[in-house]
């Protein structure tokens, strides 16, 4: 099965995740030198001067990247006062495997590919990474504690290994 989020080229058919949902990703070549990425609600447009495939994945990485530093922490922070838990600070990287992480000093990383999810998964992202300030561990309390907040989080995790990052 393939999963959602994977981005198999710049073809025709190529679409981009944000949020839950695809959207087409349309290429556009134009005469001005600049390449960019442009997001309009419906569809991402990609301006281009010249053919380049990194250079377009580059914009991507970056698309979600921004859109991460600005949605994520406003959400950390919500959940953050609603389970009386604070991360020492938040920080954002792209990795092959992990949506999120938990330092032992209480550091917050997440993924930047995190903004193709659904908004329900990246709270139960952010609650699952917050409970790791209290409990360090996967064990039974540590579940309890997620599921304090998130009644149905084993939904969010189905839905979550839909998905790759």
């Amino acid at each position: 099965m393939q999963k959602k989020g994977k981005l198999l080229g710049f073809s025709q058919q190529a679409e981009l995740y944000y949020q839950g949902h695809a959207y087409p990703l349309k290429l556009i070549a134009q005469t001005k030198k600049r390449t960019k990425l442009i997001f309009d609600q419906e569809a991402f447009l990609l301006y281009y001067h010249q053919y380049d495939e990194i250079l377009f994945q580059k914009h991507v990485d970056n698309f979600y990247k921004e859109e991460a530093k600005q949605f994520i922490p406003l959400l950390v922070e919500k959940w953050s006062r609603q389970m009386a838990l604070a991360p020492t600070s938040i920080c954002f990287r792209k990795t092959k495997r992990q949506w999120g992480s938990c330092s032992g000093k209480n550091v917050l990383s997440f993924n930047t590919m995190l903004m193709k999810l659904p908004l329900s998964v990246i709270q139960y992202i952010i609650v699952h990474e917050l409970a790791h300030i209290k409990h360090k561990h996967h064990q039974k309390s540590f579940w309890n504690l997620v599921e304090q907040y998130l009644p149905d989080y084993k939904q969010h995790v189905i839905e979550l290994h839909t998905y790759t990052t």
